[in-house]
């Protein structure tokens, strides 16, 4: 599968990292691996193309994000999708070429009215579920691949809670550029366990004020929070 170069100001994965990538999906899209068939270890991938296994891992991280493959605990990586099923999903290919800024940008769209509607239409049992999954991300310490999916289910479901299917469609595909590309990249750098920490508690404050329906304190959050990531995101680049 042939895929952009994202521009160097924005790329994050490293040339080695995204050269396994490449040769992955090109297996992929040529039937030598087929759908539901296991890939090689990582140990054997990774002497078989001549580089660390942790630039294998990543590039097994980023084919998860994307969707191309899916991993079983204990059992090993397993093609999800043909690469040619890939390249012809226009959400993919569109969530690929998100650079990290654009995706910021649009969250800055979304997310103060999503979480607005949110507050006005999210029924009992939808934030019973909201606060089942904060629960679970607050178990989190560590483990940063873990607490982004739990993130991602949290925003997922006040997006749902905002009554408007539209609406919530979209920022699912924000969610999908999230995990494209730079995503990957920035988890190892910046979820250090403090900061999993810092979000933990600023998600339940956001909880907390959508729980007691006050749009002022929802929204007013949702745009700090917002302007925090924007600071991050000008350090990475």
């Amino acid at each position: 599968m042939q895929l952009m170069t994202p521009d160097p100001a924005e790329a994050t994965i490293g040339a080695t990292v995204q050269g396994v990538i490449d040769t992955l999906l090109a297996r992929i899209e040529a039937g030598e691996y087929q759908v539901d068939e296991r890939l090689p270890a990582e140990r054997t991938l990774a002497a078989e193309l001549g580089v660390a296994r942790n630039t294998v891992r990543e590039a097994l991280d980023v084919l998860e994000t994307r969707r191309v493959i899916r991993r079983r605990a204990g059992s090993g990586s397993f093609v999800a999708q043909q690469g040619e099923e890939f390249r012809n999903s226009t959400g993919s290919a569109l969530a690929a070429n998100t650079s990290p800024l654009h995706h910021l940008v649009m969250r800055g769209i979304l997310e103060p009215e999503m979480i607005r509607l949110a507050v006005i239409h999210m029924a009992p049992r939808q934030i019973e579920a909201l606060g089942e999954t904060l629960s679970q991300m607050e178990q989190v310490r560590t483990d940063a691949t873990a607490f982004a999916r739990q993130e991602e289910e949290f925003y997922r479901q006040i997006a749902e809670g905002s009554g408007n299917p539209l609406l919530a469609a979209c920022y699912e595909l924000t969610i999908d550029a999230c995990r494209q590309n730079f995503r990957a990249a920035m988890l190892r750098r910046h979820l250090t366990p403090k900061r999993i920490g810092d979000y933990q508690q600023r998600y339940n404050t956001l909880f907390n004020a959508i729980a007691a329906r006050d749009i002022e304190a929802a929204v007013e959050f949702i745009k700090l929070h917002l302007v925090e990531e924007q600071k991050l995101l000008l350090q990475e680049l």
